[in-house]
């Protein structure tokens, strides 16, 4: 594709104020029908942005494939991609619409991989969890980006900062995953204590974001022992990587939410400001 062509397919987009870039740590499918102070924040992130997103596009850790692709569904179905819980969560559906238009100028925009429309995927409990208590009425064309599992963290950030001219254009871009997420560690238990490398990883990454270093939560498997038990499988991990492959290094990042459940997953949350 020519810069030209690229160039058309943005100036299509309706030109808005920036809309921010957020991560969420969503943790149990639970916390989908809880009431809760992590649900409550969520309520509130979506009250405090400025003016509606026009679409919301999400990352999330539970839509990993071989290749890039993207949800062009006119109408995404409601996912309920894990088992063993009440039925009362599985009787939830969210009905948003899907942004096919969207998707398709998106997958123009990605020039480093091929990207591959996808009709049969849906929203995933990584997206609709979060978003039905952000925006209740689901009346936000909301679609989805997957992420290549074979490919590198850095690979990665590099493909997520093609999508930046989406965010000039009234899209919400959001990573949903956990930046600490051992299942195997898990305490199941509403009170249980936090492990104590836990705590530090959290808070390394939580420095790191201060600092501007991204690089150093690329090359996470740099950061020690910690990491690796933070970390065990990175599939929670890059959608917080592609939240900074479009973050600009001059902006600032507020944190929203900073909790550890059952013992060993971090439900940290951030936006730029």
């Amino acid at each position: 594709m020519q810069l030209n062509d690229l160039r058309n397919i943005t100036s299509e987009f309706k030109s808005t104020a920036r809309m921010p870039v957020m991560f969420i740590g969503h943790g149990n499918p639970m916390n989908g029908i809880s009431d809760n102070a992590f649900t409550h924040t969520l309520a509130q992130m979506g009250q405090a942005l400025p003016q509606p997103p026009a679409a919301i596009l999400v990352i999330s850790a539970h839509w990993l494939t071989r290749g890039t692709h993207v949800l062009a569904a006119p109408h995404p179905q409601t996912i309920h991609d894990f088992g063993g819980f009440p039925d009362a969560l599985y009787q939830v559906q969210y009905p948003a619409p899907g942004a096919p238009e969207l998707a398709r100028e998106t997958k123009l925009l990605i020039t480093s991989a091929n990207v591959t429309e996808d009709l049969d995927w849906g929203l995933d409990h990584g997206t609709w969890t979060i978003l039905r208590h952000m925006y209740p009425k689901a009346n936000i064309p909301v679609y989805q980006l997957s992420i290549d599992y074979y490919q590198s963290p850095e690979y990665h950030y590099k493909l997520a900062a093609e999508l930046q001219t989406l965010r000039n254009k009234g899209i919400l871009i959001m990573g949903s995953g956990n930046i600490v997420h051992n299942l195997r560690k898990v305490i199941f238990s509403d009170n249980a204590p936090p492990y104590d490398w836990a705590v530090s990883f959290d808070a390394t990454v939580k420095n790191k974001l201060e600092q501007g270093a991204f690089n150093d939560l690329v090359n996470y498997h740099t950061l020690g022992l910690e990491a690796q038990l933070s970390i065990p499988s990175n599939d929670h991990y890059l959608p917080m990587i592609y939240t900074l492959g479009v973050i600009d290094k001059n902006e600032q990042i507020r944190f929203t939410y900073e909790e550890i459940q059952n013992g060993s997953v971090s439900m940290r949350c951030f936006q730029t400001v």
